[in-house]
């Protein structure tokens, strides 16, 4: 479980240059800080490494998002990232064209109305629920609705 996909030219512009990039998504990690301590992150060549050590593997899954939904970045690897195992109670889900969170809702949960839920455990990387986009690879908790 060392290795996440994400979309390359797809996310949140953060950084305009190769060197800046590590430090560029390290601070958009911790500015939301989902409990990792010790964080370190490495960029090359669109390749995220994250180490540290996360208090969950909610936080890791949440710091593992917030990487990989950079522009830019088309894998994260978290092979140096202490963290217990990952909970066999999420998913990950990638928008598609059309979708929207009460749609993403329906599907998942047989209710469009429990979208704010969704909102909830992707806070990290959904800062508005009227703005996502294709592409965007986000976190289904099992058993919301």
């Amino acid at each position: 479980m060392g290795l996440f996909n994400f979309a390359k030219n797809i996310g949140k512009s953060l950084f305009g240059k190769e060197a800046e990039a590590s430090d560029k998504i390290r601070q958009e990690i911790e500015s939301d800080n989902p409990g990792i301590d010790g964080l370190d992150v490495k960029y090359d060549n669109g390749v995220v490494s994250l180490s540290g050590k996360a208090a969950s593997a909610e936080a890791m899954e949440k710091a593992v998002l917030m990487a990989g939904n950079v522009k830019g970045v088309e894998e994260v690897r978290v092979d140096g990232l202490e963290a217990p195992p990952p909970s066999a109670d999420v998913e990950f889900y990638v928008i598609e064209q059309g979708d929207t969170l009460s749609a993403i809702a329906k599907r998942f949960y047989g209710d469009a109305n429990v979208y704010p839920k969704i909102v909830d455990a992707n806070k990290e990387v959904i800062k508005d629920a009227d703005k996502i986009f294709p592409g965007q690879k986000i976190r289904i908790p099992k058993g919301l609705a």
